[in-house]
């Protein structure tokens, strides 16, 4: 039996969009976690369902969502998407734009953390 897509069309055509337009804060984590720097292998916008997030380990099954002042209206679909992305197994954390630029040490460190917390579980 064939296994079903990831998500529609739709989704993967504005994934591969956003993966052309990087936010700065976009930029900077995705030059300190790709290409396996931190041990595993993420993702930059990989649609999942009818979501994209930011940044995903398939493998230890983690979402990285970088959040701009945006999101400040946008909190009942922001909890919406977690609660989808945590139904199936993904732990989300969830960083301000600000922390990425100001405090990019103390994100790798949490992102760190939570990849060891997926190993243990």
């Amino acid at each position: 039996m064939p296994r079903p897509p990831r998500s529609n069309p739709k989704t993967r055509t504005r994934a591969i969009e956003l993966r052309k337009e990087p936010t700065p804060a976009e930029s900077k984590l995705w030059s300190l976690i790709r290409n396996d720097q931190l041990g595993v292998n993420f993702r930059r916008q990989y649609a999942v369902g009818k979501y994209i997030p930011d940044f995903v380990c398939i493998e230890k099954k983690l979402v990285i969502e970088l959040d701009g002042s945006q999101h400040l209206e946008q909190e009942e679909y922001d909890e919406e998407r977690t609660k989808y992305l945590n139904s199936l197994g993904y732990k989300v954390i969830r960083f301000w734009n600000s922390d990425v630029t100001n405090n990019i040490d103390g994100v790798i460190l949490t992102i760190l953390h939570a990849l060891e917390d997926k190993t243990n579980h």
